[in-house]
């Protein structure tokens, strides 16, 4: 079942795409396939599959049938052409840039990303020989600054983490294409119910399946998919999809597998050689969250507008920033590319600075003081003190998780207890 065949709705996709009852027993859900390696019907079979002349199963770091349905189920969903799911959204990001770079390369980025992408990018692809470049997204204009020759791929998160910041992915697009590069979309803040990328010109999405798309904090996984309409070939910029591979006996990924390319090098390459895979188990948990993705985005947003909205009249609190606000300058932003609700993490400020901050999440009682997000579980965190702890006081304020600032990643609990907890711990902080 997949998007182009059929004109089925979000929510029956969620529920459908991939899967289908299980030809040898005829279970209804997506069985767990816990096995390393699969049996080959003769060596001419094995040879097939090893030279990418036939599509099957080899064994599970490349690909799995548990794996798969959750690659078709998110492709669908994001209404692009492949998937390539893996072990985290680190991996995600990791496996979505492979096929691009070479040492020296470059990449221009968002600077309102999570603190350990830009750790990442900033160091440990330094290791690689791969360069970021990191720009204001506030204003378009400054990634088309920052683009060179050497330039192999623009990112952002379009719905960032931590402070709810939303790029203007349009004009973006537009500046990555013009320079012939892919624009590489962080979406797992929004979920596909919420954006789409791909419709403003994203090429390549990625997300951590450990959020919202599993949605119970149960899980690790990530997963890349890819639109399937970039052209890879042009002026030789890609030479890993475009050129013959000498692992495959000069196979070329983009003369041989067309708009699949992309994916099929996830797999063939990525998966292989470096191994982030995806334990079936977690893309079985992911699975089963999906089923309920559109219903939950939709008492999350509710929930977090609601709380946000309370914080903003609470005297504890200086600032609120939430996209869903009228007070938000990336309120406009919010109607054109999430008009049903701009997620459900945003960060507020608290009077007293670092000490407050802290002060608040070590006072609630019913929200988690944790480092994740996308839980059906109110989640809270400081996040100078831990997820962007590694970066410089300078790059902590400009990815808005300065000293005052707190995380919230709003659950599906009853919206007046979540503002009760938050009221009891911000009333500690006044003295």
């Amino acid at each position: 079942m997949t998007e182009k065949n059929f004109s089925y709705g979000f929510e029956t996709r969620s529920i459908h795409a991939g899967a289908a009852p299980d030809p040898s027993t005829g279970a209804r859900s997506t069985p767990i396939y816990q096995t390393t390696a699969y049996v080959f019907d003769d060596v001419d079979h094995a040879a097939s599959l090893f030279n990418l002349q036939t599509f099957g199963y080899i064994y599970s770091r490349l690909t799995n049938p548990t794996v798969a349905v959750l690659e078709e189920r998110v492709a669908s969903l994001e209404g692009g052409r492949g998937a390539t799911g893996c072990a985290s959204g680190h991996a995600a990001q990791l496996l979505a840039l492979f096929p691009l770079m070479q040492p020296g390369d470059e990449i221009v980025a968002s600077k309102k990303l999570y603190g350990g992408s830009i750790t990442q990018f900033s160091r440990t692809f330094k290791k690689f020989g791969w360069n970021a470049h990191f720009v204001d997204p506030d204003d378009p204009e400054n990634f088309r600054k920052a683009i060179t020759p050497k330039t192999k791929a623009v990112f952002l998160e379009v719905l960032a983490n931590p402070g709810g910041v939303i790029v203007d992915v349009e004009p973006v697009a537009k500046m990555a294409h013009d320079a012939g590069v892919p624009l590489v979309v962080d979406n797992t803040l929004a979920s596909p119910y919420l954006c789409r990328p791909i419709e403003w010109g994203g090429d390549i999405i990625i997300h951590s399946t450990t959020k919202f798309l599993s949605g119970h904090g149960n899980a690790m996984g990530g997963v890349v998919v890819d639109s399937g309409t970039f052209d890879f070939t042009k002026k030789g910029k890609f030479p890993s999809l475009s050129e013959p591979e000498p692992a495959y006996h000069g196979l070329t990924f983009t003369e041989t597998f067309g708009d699949l390319a992309y994916t099929i090098h996830g797999h063939a390459m990525g998966l292989r050689d470096l191994g982030p895979t995806m334990a079936p188990l977690n893309a079985f948990l992911t699975i089963t969250g999906i089923e309920t993705l559109g219903l939950r985005m939709d008492r999350h947003v509710q929930n977090a507008q609601k709380v946000a909205e309370f914080l903003e009249g609470h005297p504890a609190v200086s600032w609120v920033s939430y996209a869903g606000l009228k007070s938000s300058k990336y309120h406009s932003l919010a109607k054109k590319y999430l008009p049903k609700g701009p997620g459900s993490v945003f960060t507020f400020g608290v009077k007293g600075g670092y000490a407050a901050g802290v002060k608040v999440v070590e006072s609630v009682e019913l929200l988690s003081h944790l480092a994740n997000i996308g839980d059906t579980r109110s989640l809270i965190i400081h996040p100078a003190s831990t997820t962007h702890r590694q970066l410089s006081p300078e790059q902590q304020t400009a990815a808005g998780a300065g000293p005052d600032v707190v995380r919230l990643s709003i659950g599906l609990e009853n919206a007046e207890d979540i503002m009760r907890d938050l009221d009891v711990a911000l009333g500690k902080t006044v003295k």
